[in-house]
């Protein structure tokens, strides 16, 4: 089959699929409500040990579910957990499930359950991309190491309806790691049954409120009511389409057309002209998120030039970019942790006070000093994944690089899989596009990704003392004092520029009047069960 025919074959599937499962409408025979939502790319994996993305992150939470939730507006909740008691030393959590969750099959879902998914997330045999979420957790470290086993880990099931968590140290955030997909339960039947291929479509159990029914890589994700769910009658949707359009512009498009219920995002062209028109269906709000780039520390010619970064850093303008380039409200980024972050004032960089005037003439001077310059130029190449903003961000650096220093940089636009893995293996990459989504709100979210030997740490950072003053916070009892140390490792970080912060997102989304229950927070969490959707015009 040629390529053509190829493509055309699976978008004649595509559209099939949408009518049975109830097309790009609110409501069919066969499908009942049915939201429509806008995914950015597909996610990596649904296994949830293997998902490290936003996108994988949000349909995870339609799909499962773990101890704790998040309520519409942010607040941490009871989820598969009805209830909890933490020990007087903080080291102890017992969490009480509730007796009548089920898994999509019918299945009872057991503490052992989520002993054995959290054993999983540990196990160095998984690779997990956040399996130092459990750090604090007795073992975990070691474990994840390769030191013990996984059935030393502080997870114990006394009965079916009893999970103890003891913990090394006091976690003040433990309650939001444990909201995060990677902490779901597993069925261990079916992992056993399936391996590694568990989490496709027909064979992934759900504990949540969807399951998901198909999936068409580059197209759509569909999911459909999980009856067996504890809390199945509070679900108002029958299902739910995650239409995977990469291209901003693409999805106004079609949330225009009214083929989408909400948007992932909105792009940055003529903003101010769709608030205009669409009001109240614009929803900008904060969000505990970073965008920035990293450099490669494993390779010349910033591995050992920390100087040339600095001049890198300091020759960009995020205030032109933030209000021109994007222009949504996003805010410039002179730290590593946005601002809003609960107990914890950011550190900056020692050039913020400088104007754009200083700062590129002090850039100047250091690009000079690291062995550049007009004679010699750097040259480089930056990667970023397919995205119209992404493209613009990038133009535009590129053009202040060249305008203010002399860079020659090669722009390279990949699919974000091949930017992850390049990003992953370290071998070609120079300058990056990344970005970090607090999954908690708590410093340690965003610092922690920057820690020597965490998968999260791209750039390859390593530096003495910001390992010993993150575990300097992570030894304290007091949280003042747990702040001071945090805030001192952020300024050590930004002292050793790894990496260049550039803005601070703020969530943007367009829903359609038709939904319900939508409730802006800082973490930009909207499970689909709480939405409902209105069939009426």
């Amino acid at each position: 089959m040629t390529h053509t025919r190829k493509l055309a074959a699976q978008a004649l599937f595509v559209a099939l699929l949408l009518v049975l499962l109830g097309g790009c409408s609110e409501r069919s025979v066969d499908a009942g409500l049915v939201l429509q939502r806008g995914l950015p790319a597909d996610p990596e994996s649904l296994d949830q040990h293997k998902a490290r993305s936003i996108q994988a992150a949000d349909v995870l939470r339609d799909i499962g579910e773990g101890l704790v939730g998040y309520s519409p507006t942010g607040l941490l909740m009871p989820a598969a957990a009805e209830r909890w008691e933490v020990s007087a030393d903080g080291l102890t959590y017992t969490f009480h499930l509730r007796e009548q969750a089920r898994w999509s099959n019918g299945d009872k879902v057991t503490a052992g359950h989520f002993v054995f998914g959290l054993r999983r997330l540990v196990a160095p045999a998984t690779g997990a991309f956040y399996a130092n979420l459990l750090a604090a957790v007795v073992n975990a470290p070691e474990i994840v190491a390769g030191e013990l086993p996984v059935d030393a880990l502080g997870a114990e099931a006394p009965d079916d309806l009893t999970l103890v968590l003891k913990l090394a140290r006091p976690t003040p955030y433990l309650l939001s790691l444990l909201a995060h997909p990677s902490t779901f339960p597993l069925h261990p039947a079916s992992v056993a049954k399936f391996g590694e291929r568990f989490a496709r479509p027909g064979k992934l159990l759900s504990n949540g409120a969807f399951v998901l029914q198909a999936w068409v890589p580059g197209s759509l994700l569909a999911l459909r009511r999980n009856e067996y769910y504890w809390n199945n009658a509070a679900t108002a949707l029958d299902g739910v389409n995650y239409h995977v359009v990469i291209q901003d512009s693409a999805e106004l498009n079609r949330y225009r057309a009214g083929e989408l219920h909400v948007t992932s995002t909105v792009p940055p062209d003529n903003f101010a002209g769709l608030r205009a028109q669409y009001g109240s269906e614009l929803h900008v709000a904060p969000y505990l998120g970073l965008y920035y780039y990293g450099f490669n520390l494993l390779r010349e010619p910033f591995k050992s030039n920390a100087t040339l970064r600095k001049a890198l850093s300091m020759a960009v303008d995020r205030e032109m970019l933030a209000e021109k380039v994007l222009g949504r409200g996003e805010a410039p980024a002179y730290s590593f942790v946005p601002p809003g972050v609960d107990n914890y004032l950011p550190t900056v960089f020692s050039f913020t006070p400088l104007t754009k005037h200083e700062r590129e003439t002090l850039a100047r001077r250091l690009y000079k000093e690291a062995g550049y310059g007009e004679a010699k130029p750097l040259k480089i190449e930056l990667r970023y994944n397919t995205s119209d903003t992404n493209k613009k961000i990038a133009v535009s650096i590129q053009s202040m690089w060249r305008d203010v220093l002399g860079v020659e940089t090669t722009l390279i636009n990949e699919e974000f899989q091949v930017l992850l893995a390049n990003m992953r293996d370290a071998e070609v990459t120079q300058v990056f596009r990344s970005s970090w989504i607090g999954d908690y709100n708590d410093a340690h979210t965003f610092l922690s990704t920057l820690q020597a030997g965490t998968a999260t740490n791209m750039p390859r950072y390593a530096s003495a003392d910001y390992e010993s003053l993150m575990k300097r916070a992570a030894e304290q009892v007091d949280l003042g004092r747990r702040r001071l140390y945090l805030e001192e490792a952020e300024r050590v970080m930004l002292a050793d520029h790894p990496v260049i912060p550039l803005y601070f997102y703020v969530s943007r989304h367009l829903v359609s009047p038709k939904v319900g229950g939508w409730g802006d927070n800082v973490l930009d969490y909207h499970y689909s069960q709480h939405l409902s959707l209105s069939a009426t015009d």
